[in-house]
């Protein structure tokens, strides 16, 4: 938590949101890497920040990945519409998303890793400006970071 709170507090100038996703907004007692899900504000100086943090490399358009001190950093890049479903992705757990993925394949949806939402058949967005509301449309109780 002590690096995610430095991160964040060194990025969040040039972010209109940044969070800490994955095992720790999960609360777990064991992480292998930090995950943060943002919105550049300033995208041109976050870049700077990001690669001044250590070695990076850039895997697509929306994953920046950096080693900080032996901790493996992964920064997902968000919209605000696709904001609340990747942070839901990137929190996990991987059995949770599993989960959530083959409930909306069941009934012949589509939820998208890459966090533009739940679709339903025809190709309208249902669910996503939430992650509440990405439960609530596939009839579940919302769980808490926590409780995935």
């Amino acid at each position: 938590m002590a690096i995610a709170d430095k991160v964040i507090k060194r990025l969040s100038p040039y972010c209109q949101r940044i969070e800490i996703a994955g095992s720790v907004r999960r609360n777990k007692p064991t992480v292998n890497d930090l995950d943060f899900v943002l919105i550049a504000s300033d995208p041109w100086n976050l870049t700077h920040e990001i690669t001044g943090l250590g070695p990076s490399t850039l895997k697509g358009d929306k994953l920046k990945r950096v080693s900080y001190n032996g901790v493996q950093l992964d920064f997902y890049y968000a919209s605000p519409e696709t904001w609340a479903t990747l942070l839901l992705i990137r929190t996990g757990s991987k059995e949770n998303n599993i989960r959530l993925a083959t409930l909306a394949k069941k009934k012949g949806w589509h939820l998208a890793a890459s966090g533009d939402g739940l679709f339903d058949e025809k190709g309208q967005r249902l669910a996503g400006d939430s992650e509440q509301s990405i439960y609530e449309a596939l009839g579940l109780p919302y769980q808490e970071p926590e409780e995935r």
